[in-house]
């Protein structure tokens, strides 16, 4: 008994230890929203990192998609392959970044269910830098997958009018309705219950909006009922904006109904992301 108690006496510290650890000291600084934003985007690139096997559909898919498209419609529908890529690769381009935007919802998903929002939650940072930094990391990923298309296209015999300010203007344009497009998939992520539930609704979205559009045909030589839809698809505005830019002739009109477009995205799915985040 008197061991025991002698063992226990041992190990309690001296006041003065104490109150070394204890004494006050200056809190560090709450990391900005930016620096908050930046390393959770960098944790996203350190996925892709440990598990590269996440880019095939950021290169091999835009890279079946260029090639198949080309060579399958070109000759009939433009006479040649490489006629018809100086219509279709702008067109391949957005068709390939928009379907990889679902993969953000899918990642948002699997940090649920794996309970890594719940420490996310705790964390005195600014509240929306988790998201954010999903989809600023996810920017690497769609600017890969357009440069891979633009590199096969050049292969291919693409030669954009617009030079390379124009195909720089048009994949700028592209990376930012992305991101704003992004916050659509984000919500569903917090929104569904499974990853399989998210991909989908992606998928039960995006396939009408991708195809059904003036991504491989001109939408006048459709029928009059199509038309109407593939007039007001959000993807028919973008590719038109994209296509102007590359060709060199700029259209105002689409640029700026895209550009509002996205910050309409921006307040409209990032109010309704976040307010699901805050009650998850």
């Amino acid at each position: 008994m008197s061991t025991t108690t002698e063992n226990a006496t041992a190990y309690v510290p001296a006041a003065e230890a104490l109150s070394t650890v204890l004494a006050p000291t200056a809190r560090p600084p709450r990391p900005s929203a930016w620096s908050a934003s930046i390393t959770f985007g960098w944790r996203a690139m350190l996925k892709i990192k440990h598990v590269p096997e996440q880019l095939f559909d950021v290169t091999a898919f835009p890279l079946m998609m260029t090639l198949m498209f080309t060579y399958l419609f070109g000759g009939a529908l433009a006479g040649s392959p490489t006629e018809y890529l100086q219509y279709l690769l702008p067109g391949i381009m957005v068709t390939s970044v928009v379907m990889i935007t679902m993969y953000t919802g899918l990642e948002v998903n699997k940090d649920i269910e794996k309970g890594v929002f719940d420490r996310f939650r705790t964390l005195p940072i600014w509240r929306p830098s988790t998201m954010v930094g999903y989809l600023l990391g996810d920017i690497l990923r769609y600017t890969m997958a357009s440069t891979v298309i633009l590199l096969v296209g050049l292969l291919l015999g693409f030669r954009p009018q617009g030079g390379l300010v124009g195909v720089v203007a048009g994949i700028l344009l592209l990376l930012a309705f992305s991101f704003a497009f992004s916050w659509v998939w984000t919500m569903f992520g917090l929104l569904m219950r499974s990853e399989k539930s998210v991909m989908g609704v992606s998928m039960l979205v995006l396939f009408p909006l991708t195809f059904l559009s003036n991504v491989y045909v001109e939408p006048s030589t459709m029928p009059g009922w199509l038309q109407v839809f593939v007039n007001l698809n959000p993807i028919t505005r973008l590719v038109a904006a994209v296509r102007s830019l590359m060709a060199g002739t700029p259209d105002v009109g689409e640029l700026t109904w895209v550009l509002v477009s996205s910050a309409i995205l921006i307040v409209v799915f990032g109010t309704l992301t976040m307010r699901l985040y805050n009650r998850k």
